[in-house]
């Protein structure tokens, strides 16, 4: 493609984060002006905030940085707290509303490198519709956090979700993925499946991540638990068909169970003691049979949540 001015528009999902938003809204500003005069976006670019229920004055600040910045700062805040990936779904389907010809998704915190963006504009004009943001090292990560995170890409590999390992919600995403995104109606959209699963032209930036430097993280165990069951049970029938495959095993062990007891009695004529084993036996698949039950009731859940038919979130106020 040749060279040309595209409308950008950056959007940052934002909870409790009165400490950082504006610094970051700040430098961000600094990269789009560095883009505009190198003319690779228009002047018309922006900024959309999204406000998911923080609790402090975020949006406050949110609302004194439209009034510096005027209608280069746009966004929308939640009635109440529904997780970073709907408010990040809402920023997208926000800006596709608004008008662009490509988006960036980036963290609040600016522990990516927002310098990527001019690589990933780049990419984009080179043709790619969808540019994903892969870091380098998980040097700032925590050791339980790094261990947690490498096992959670190589399940979601093995369970039949692709996507790269260390891939992250930092990437640009062309109006026609947007297109395609208000089409998917799903109220638990995992959108590091979505945008690997909808085949279009993909390229891959490899950035580093800085160390924060104002308040805390807002991902904890349990809040990436959930976002791994979400995108397991989202994008793969595999553990289900684990459980059929066990059910299957059970079966052909319990009947060289059986073959070996009538075995020691008829032809030994010796009645088999063996109390103990029958013990850890019955508490091996009374465990197995729960752990089943609880893979099939989170598939359960997910159905559970799609057929209500709820909104994904509702909006309490909105800049444009």
């Amino acid at each position: 493609m040749s060279k040309c001015k595209s409308r950008l528009a950056i959007i940052i999902p934002c909870f409790n984060e009165e400490l950082v938003i504006k610094s970051t809204v700040e430098t961000l500003f600094g990269v789009l002006n560095r883009l505009i005069s190198a003319e690779k976006i228009s002047e018309d670019s922006y900024i959309y905030l999204i406000d998911d229920g923080s609790k402090d004055k975020t949006w406050n600040e949110i609302e004194n940085l439209r009034a510096t910045y005027g209608e280069k700062i746009k966004g929308t805040k939640f009635i109440r707290n529904y997780g970073n990936q709907k408010a990040l779904i809402a920023g997208l389907l926000g800006v596709r509303e608004v008008g662009c010809d490509c988006v960036v998704s980036i963290d609040a915190d600016l522990q990516q490198d927002e310098n990527a963006i001019e690589t990933f504009v780049d990419e984009f004009h080179n043709g790619a519709d969808i540019v994903s943001g892969i870091r380098n090292d998980r040097k700032t990560d925590s050791f339980f956090k790094k261990t947690t995170a490498i096992c959670f890409y190589r399940l979601m590999n093995l369970l039949g979700v692709k996507i790269p390992q260390n891939h992250s919600d930092y990437r640009l995403v062309s109006k026609r993925a947007l297109d395609i995104l208000a089409e998917y109606q799903e109220e638990g959209l995992f959108l590091r499946g979505f945008f690997h699963e909808i085949g279009l032209r993909t390229a891959y930036v490899h950035f580093d991540v800085k160390p924060r430097m104002v308040g805390c993280s807002k991902f904890n165990f349990l809040s990436l638990t959930s976002l791994a069951l979400n995108g397991i049970t989202a994008f793969s029938i595999v553990p289900l068909r684990i459980i059929a495959v066990l059910g299957v095993l059970t079966v052909l062990g319990s009947f060289l169970l059986m073959m070996n007891v009538l075995y020691e009695f008829f032809v030994m004529h010796d009645a088999p003691n063996g109390w103990a084993t029958l013990v850890i036996l019955l508490a091996f698949f009374g465990g197995l049979q729960i752990f089943c039950i609880g893979i099939i009731g989170e598939y359960l859940g997910q159905i559970f949540n799609e057929v209500k038919g709820r909104p994904r979130y509702i909006k309490e106020i909105e800049l444009k």
